[in-house]
């Protein structure tokens, strides 16, 4: 007797459930950016004028709400790192998404220290932003070792944590802009094969 494996999509939200999603996402977005991500639930939820519990319904963890506004950024991180699959120098290629990088999670008070975290939780809701950036990365890492610029033994996830923890630099020290492309610059030098 066959058993039906087809998964069931969630249902669609309702129009209101829909809007209320879409206010709690663009207050958050704009609190994420103005207080950083440690920013009042209350008050996002206040400024969408919806309760507390409807922020909870939609998302039922700070972390979960921050995977959500974070997520378009993500794709559009993503997107880049495809295009630049396509360039001539794969070393340039993987110092510009990691300068990508930088420059989003920097925007962001407290999102390089979330993603530094997720790192090691792959449940997660931020994992699935970190996940996707982690393989995307790698892509971009291969290419480099192949191309003889990166040394073999770098791997993709300690890369990860060093461009957060510029990020976390950064984010720390808004009177410095040219503290990333410094620390970036000192990183790739480190991460060089030798000729």
């Amino acid at each position: 007797m066959a058993t039906d494996t087809a998964q069931t999509s969630p249902r669609p939200m309702r129009a209101d459930a829909r809007r209320n999603y879409e206010r709690l996402l663009t207050e958050a977005r704009t609190a994420f950016t103005e207080h950083g991500t440690d920013a009042s639930l209350e008050d996002i939820a206040k400024r969408a004028g919806v309760g507390i519990g409807t922020l909870y319904r939609h998302f039922p963890n700070r972390t979960a709400l921050m995977s959500a506004v974070f997520q378009g950024e993500v794709d559009g991180l993503l997107a880049r790192s495809r295009e630049l699959l396509a360039s001539p120098e794969p070393c340039r290629a993987l110092l510009a998404w990691l300068r990508a990088i930088v420059t989003h999670a920097s925007t962001y008070r407290g999102l390089s220290r979330a993603l530094m975290a997720a790192q090691s939780d792959e449940a997660s809701a931020m994992s699935r932003c970190s996940l996707p950036m982690r393989d995307a990365g790698d892509t971009l890492l291969a290419r480099a070792k192949a191309a003889g610029a990166i040394r073999e033994d770098v791997d993709i996830a300690d890369l990860m944590q060093l461009t957060n923890a510029i990020s976390l630099a950064v984010e720390q020290s808004p009177d410095d802009p040219e503290l990333a492309d410094r620390l970036l610059t000192l990183t790739l030098t480190g991460l060089k094969a030798a000729r």
